[in-house]
């Protein structure tokens, strides 16, 4: 499989998907550390993956998202954005709003199939 189909394939299965460098857990740079921390302080459920790992997605993503950095969150198919988007719409109760939402249509979305 092509990496671009992976890449699609990823956003597609994940309601909430963050490309991150390391872990939720092992961030390895400050920024998804930051990033990491405000999708799980929504509380839901979340796949990341590691780009440090996974240098394909590393160096395809940004030219497939047209956005140049990491990390990048994506919530139902959709770029939310980078490390500064996340903190900001986390602060103004958006960014939770936004993966509660998306989290509560995936699992009707699951019931109902």
């Amino acid at each position: 499989m092509d990496i671009i189909e992976t890449i699609k394939e990823q956003i597609a299965n994940n309601t909430i998907l963050l490309y991150m460098k390391g872990s939720p857990n092992a961030p390895q740079c400050g920024f998804s550390a930051k990033a990491a921390q405000a999708v799980m302080a929504c509380g839901e459920k979340f796949a990341y993956v590691d780009i440090l790992q996974n240098p394909e997605i590393r160096a395809n993503l940004p030219k497939y998202a047209n956005w140049p950095t990491f990390p990048q969150l994506w919530v139902a198919g959709e770029l939310v954005g980078g490390s500064d988007i996340m903190t900001e719409m986390s602060a103004d109760g958006s960014l939770q709003a936004l993966i509660k939402d998306a989290a509560a249509k995936a699992a009707a979305q699951k019931t109902e199939a």
